[in-house]
């Protein structure tokens, strides 16, 4: 298993072999490799092969530079033009979170840029800087309808960084029952599937990763989340202009621009809250649990666990993802893998 250091170094080696300049291929590893000290593996290094395969094949543009053209004041249009996803987003944050301490208020509308990745991590960062910011994106079609066969929505997430007086409040969820990331992760361990989270190429209910991946993934809470699902394509769409429903391309393959939009809405909290907030949140984990060996957890607890934990510690990477990485950097970077995977 490699350690971190090792795999930021092959991780940076390959994005700078692609063709990406060394402080945003910084900024692309940062966010895969958070996700990756998470937990949630289906966000983190599982996607970098991909990255560098849209790279290689020309539907990314390591070196793009976005448009950036400010309408009505503190809504923010962004043409990504097929830049790095993070980078982009970053980039057009940076810009939001500014006119929002003069404004109270501003969003970034962002399309025709790569995948964002996990939504959490702009909401740290955006809550540790002190304002609040809810943060959309939308998939290719990947969701069945409740009810329905076929996937015809997005995974369609959400998240929300909130500043307190410690660690950001971050909520960040998938209007699927799971996302694709992690069933493409369950393929390259060689895991089946739980029962109820997808359908596979027929419609029909499967426990096999391979053919989920084919397939459609359940929207979450039946009718209700598949009507926020709904919700937050209509609303992307409608403040971006781009795709929607089996329209959208690129987001989980590597031969397609990516057409998918984006909104990130920055806020300032009032004046005073975050005592109080702090206060609350610390109220809610002592409250008294069902089970007294399980307490009860805010979101996002058990991922900041888990990163603290594994920040010095050995990665378990699928061997086949780790191999990939140490190849597109161009030398042997580690040394010890798992067993054999199937490819994502």
């Amino acid at each position: 298993m490699p350690s971190v250091d090792e795999i930021r170094a092959a991780g940076l080696a390959a994005l700078v072999r692609a063709g990406v300049p060394q402080g945003d291929a910084e900024i692309q590893l940062s966010l895969l490799l958070d996700a990756e000290l998470r937990g949630v593996a289906s966000h983190g290094l599982l996607r970098l092969p991909r990255v560098l395969e849209r790279i290689a094949n020309g539907v990314t543009d390591p070196r793009s530079r976005a448009a950036f053209d400010w309408q009505a004041g503190a809504l923010l249009s962004v043409d990504g033009r097929q830049g790095l996803g993070p980078v982009v987003a970053m980039q057009a944050l940076e810009k939001v979170c500014e006119r929002a301490r003069e404004t109270g208020v501003a969003t970034a509308v962002i399309r025709n840029c790569d995948h964002l990745g996990m939504l959490a991590w702009y909401g740290e960062h955006v809550a540790r800087h002190g304002q609040i910011l809810i943060a959309l994106t939308v998939s290719e079609a990947l969701v069945h309808p409740w009810g329905g066969r076929r996937a015809m929505l997005g995974t369609n997430p959400i998240a929300i960084g909130i500043p307190t007086a410690s660690d950001p409040f971050v909520f960040d969820m998938a209007t699927s029952l799971v996302s694709m990331g992690k069933i493409h992760d369950h393929a390259n361990r060689g895991m089946p599937i739980p029962e109820g989270w997808a359908l596979d190429a027929d419609g029909d209910p499967t426990t096999d990763a391979s053919a989920a991946k084919r397939g459609a993934i359940a929207p979450f809470g039946g009718a209700k989340g598949y009507g926020l699902a709904l919700a937050f394509e209509l609303l992307v769409t409608s403040l971006t202009g781009a795709a929607i429903g089996t329209a959208v391309k690129g987001t989980l393959d590597s031969d397609a621009p990516c057409n998918k939009g984006d909104v990130f809405i920055v806020l300032e909290p009032h004046h005073g809250t975050a005592a109080a907030i702090s206060a609350f949140i610390e109220d809610l984990r002592a409250s008294p649990p069902i089970d007294p060996a399980v307490p009860v957890r805010i979101p996002g607890d058990r991922a900041r666990s888990a990163r603290s934990a594994r920040a010095a510690a050995r990665i378990d990477l699928p061997a086949d993802i780790w191999n990939r990485i140490r190849d597109r950097a161009g030398s042997a970077h580690g040394s010890e893998t798992r067993g054999d995977h199937h490819e994502a």
